[in-house]
């Protein structure tokens, strides 16, 4: 599926155009849009809702809004593809001369895989909640906002059986980047001194300079993060959210005992393509045990998601490039046996053909995250 779209709204006297829900619930859309808006003046332009639910696609922007004269462009909900796709913003919202205002554009609720180019630096750009969800996230997602959910949205390998860790398996390997900005831990020392709660938010608003407003990028970073951290474990499950390294070994300590090893998989090599499974080591003799998996949250600083479940195996494990059977990577992957409590729409379900309790589901520990467990 493709749509073009050149130079529509040029030279517009207060054009209005609007584009929704479109590439909605299909295979790889590709859509173009070049030189729209262009030279324009109070030409509003709103994309709103599309390539939602579709899988992977890729939606190139050029040189919109170029030139305008106090032209408005909204982007709202984009991108959401279940399977990651693409999105290019290039020369957007540039300033040709002094007599013109610069257009406003705005970026809410996007996916990841975005590339902005040239675009206005004067501030006339806003970005707001960008979406990358981590592995930890993927495992406990219910069905995808209560829609029908097709196999082929679920990116293959993102979920797995037990079966398939064994060497000699070929299968696919998802994309296990970190795609959350570079932040860094704060000393204990600091971290005690800052608020972290709803009950605190006002202040912390002040401190991260967030605006009070519905739109802020800031405040709704800080309302989802403290929401998640402050909301009731699930059944079986002890959480935590760490803001130092101190306090991420004082949780996994007090969960395993002193006695503990953190794992993470090496690096992403082998992401978006198939993978040969080379030697295979169950952790803690491969016994069913008790595992402490740490997942970032989106934060001013870092912030790291901690939880325990029982009723894991954790396995590491050689991966190969299939082709020249050399080592690309080593891989760490846990595997939930209870399933019973998760949501018949989850993703894994989906992609795996059963439902809650049936089966045990596994996943890789992506970049950046880890998984403590108590030493061999």
């Amino acid at each position: 599926m493709g749509s073009t779209f050149n130079n529509y709204g040029e030279n517009g006297d207060a054009a209005n155009d609007t584009f929704t829900s479109y590439g909605t619930n299909t295979n790889n859309p590709q859509n173009n849009f070049r030189n729209y808006g262009t030279l324009g003046s109070s030409a509003t332009e709103s994309f709103k809702g599309y390539r939602e639910q579709s899988n992977v696609g890729d939606d190139n922007f050029d040189s919109y809004g170029k030139n305008s004269n106090a032209g408005k462009i909204d982007f709202v909900n984009y991108g959401k593809s279940f399977n990651e796709g693409t999105d290019k913003f290039t020369g957007y919202g540039k300033k040709g001369d002094s007599t013109n205002s610069s257009p406003t554009v705005d970026f809410k609720i996007y996916g990841v895989n975005n590339t902005f180019k040239e675009y206005a630096k004067e501030g006339a750009a806003t970005f707001s909640t960008y979406e990358n969800k981590t592995s930890a996230e993927e495992a406990s997602l219910a069905a995808v906002n209560g829609r029908k959910v097709n196999k082929w949205v679920v990116e293959p390998g993102k979920f797995f059986r037990e079966a398939m860790l064994k060497t000699g398996t070929v299968m696919p390997m998802p994309d296990i980047r970190d795609k959350m900005p570079k932040r860094s831990f704060l000393p204990r020392a600091i971290v005690s001194k800052l608020p972290f709660s709803t009950s605190k938010l006002a202040e912390l608003k002040k401190i991260f300079h967030a605006g009070d407003d519905a739109d802020s990028s800031m405040a709704k970073m800080l309302t989802d993060a403290l929401h998640e951290c402050e909301r009731a474990p699930s059944p079986g499950e002890t959480k935590r959210c760490v803001a130092s390294i101190e306090d991420m070994i004082d949780f996994a300590t007090t969960v395993l005992g002193r006695n503990v090893v953190v794992r993470t998989t090496a690096n992403t090599e082998g992401h978006g393509g198939d993978i040969l499974i080379g030697e295979v080591k169950g952790v803690n003799g491969g016994k069913v045990t008790r595992s402490v998996s740490c997942h970032q949250s989106l934060y001013p600083y870092l912030l790291y998601y901690c939880h325990s479940v029982p009723k894991v195996r954790v396995y590491e494990a050689d991966i190969l490039d299939p082709n020249t059977k050399s080592k690309i990577n080593h891989g760490v992957a846990i595997c939930h046996l209870d399933t019973s409590s998760w949501s018949p729409g989850h993703g894994s379900f989906v992609l795996l053909g059963s439902g809650p309790g049936k089966i045990e589901v596994c996943h890789w520990i992506f970049e950046n995250d880890m998984t403590w467990a108590v030493a061999d």
